[in-house]
């Protein structure tokens, strides 16, 4: 008996970097015990430090409000310029 070769349905193609972030995160459960739901929400926390971090504030300040300038008495009164 000859057998025909049966026609397969293709696998969707999935990006190697989301294969490998997913086995990171696995790692990073096994590791901490935790689920990957809570993976999820440390990488999340941690992106979110990191933007407050490089915006300086979460309104966008660029600027702190106050600054003192080296060797200046904190007590002594800032001299206008």
């Amino acid at each position: 008996m000859i057998r025909w070769p049966q026609k397969r349905c293709p696998l969707p193609r999935v990006n190697p970097k989301i294969l490998e972030l997913q086995a990171a995160k696995e790692i990073l459960a096994e590791v901490f015990q935790v689920r990957v739901s809570d993976v999820d929400e440390m990488i999340l926390s941690r992106y979110d430090d990191v933007r407050y971090e490089e915006n300086g504030s979460e309104d966008g300040e660029l600027w702190p409000q106050e600054f003192q300038l080296e060797g200046q008495d904190s007590q002594s009164p800032a001299q206008p310029w």
